[in-house]
């Protein structure tokens, strides 16, 4: 007698679990930041046949299969194998990273990812940026469609790299065929996360240019990795924005975080900002500040329609934020040590600023004495 056919035993015997037909996903990054959160759901998710996580150490996800190898090694190609899906998030945006070393990791790294995953017979790449690849323009439309031209410029930071991935993404399917490219641009991002925009939150007054037109909008991690999950799943694809619902003023996120505005002129805010970070005192360049100048809110229509919601709002995500930088002070972008802080604080982040000008007359003195 012939044994019954295998879905015929599983329907006798409802205690065999179903074999999970989702795809295979290698996740770069996978050992921290955005990168951890995401392989931990897609291990947990019954979507998900199995997830290969790679990066230069080892995780906590148990459940992953973990390769151990910088990104831009080619050996990367053969890591791949079997997987159907790559969400490559082994990018280096710190503020403290040397700003050529960066841009060699990320650039490289992802032109290796997008090459190894076309060997290995992988369908589709998944790519974060963010929404600042738009641009922060004072005529920017509240919110800007996915499809508005990407204006940038290299000014800030990271935003040099990430106009260049996204070229790398465009051009992939046309280099390899069969390749599809999905790339997910997140806005101002919370939650375990240290940007410009973040420590914009530590000064001890928001700084607000004189006839600037500022509108914040923020996206959690834990949304970003739902709307990467939609990604791998193949709900929805080209290129998507993600964040919360709507935007808030300046003067709700100054009435909501309780902190008060220092307005300047924009000659003496952007004019600070350079000279600081041409001596090297602060890490952000001028061209971050635009982000907190003019507005770069972005749609969400192409999640919308495939049936994704964010599960965080404006509010919530700027509570959380100002929660995880309690304690801290920065000012112009540089993160002060307690001792500093204090002084900052008795002084107020106005001095701070104004005297930008004697710090950089101190420093040069200091130069010419060595």
């Amino acid at each position: 007698m012939s044994s019954p056919d295998p879905q015929v035993r599983a329907a006798r015997n409802p205690s065999t679990p179903a074999p999970v037909r989702g795809p295979v996903v290698a996740v770069t990054g996978a050992a921290s930041g955005v990168g951890a959160l995401l392989t931990e759901r897609l291990a947990t998710s019954e979507a998900i046949k199995q997830v290969i996580a790679i990066d230069e150490r080892r995780g906590d996800c148990t459940q992953a299969q973990w390769h151990i190898l910088d990104v831009r090694d080619p050996a990367i190609a053969e890591k791949l194998r079997g997987a159907d899906v790559v969400v490559h998030l082994a990018l280096d945006l710190d503020l403290e990273t040397d700003a050529a070393a960066r841009t060699a990791y990320n650039v490289r790294g992802t032109q290796t990812v997008l090459t190894a995953a076309a060997a290995a017979g992988v369908h589709r790449v998944v790519l974060c940026t963010s929404a600042m690849v738009y641009g922060a323009l004072p005529d920017n439309e509240l919110p800007l469609s996915e499809d508005a031209e990407l204006r940038a410029t290299a000014e800030a930071t990271g935003v040099g790299d990430l106009l260049e991935v996204e070229r790398l993404a465009r051009r992939a399917p046309r280099a390899h065929p069969g390749l599809n490219v999905t790339v997910v641009r997140p806005a101002t991002l919370v939650g375990g996360t240290d940007t410009a925009l973040t420590r914009y939150f530590e000064s001890p007054r928001l700084l607000v240019v004189a006839g600037s037109r500022p509108a914040w909008q923020f996206c959690h991690v834990e949304d970003l990795c739902s709307a990467l999950e939609y990604a791998v799943l193949e709900k929805v694809d080209g290129e998507l924005a993600v964040g919360c619902e709507g935007w808030l003023e300046q003067e709700e996120v100054e009435e909501l975080s309780g902190i008060r505005r220092m307005e300047l002129p924009s000659t003496v805010a952007l004019g600070a900002a350079a000279r600081l970070h041409r001596i090297g005192l602060t890490p952000s360049p001028a061209g971050d500040l635009a982000y907190t100048m003019y507005p770069w809110v972005v749609s969400v229509s192409r999640l919308h329609d495939a049936g994704w919601r964010p599960q965080w709002t404006n509010e919530e995500v700027l509570t959380e934020l100002l929660d995880e930088v309690s304690g801290r002070r920065t000012v112009a972008g540089r993160r002060l040590g307690r001792k500093d802080a204090t002084a900052a604080g008795a002084a107020g982040a106005t001095v701070a600023l104004l005297g930008a000008a004697a710090v950089v007359r101190r420093a040069r003195k200091a130069r010419r004495r060595i």
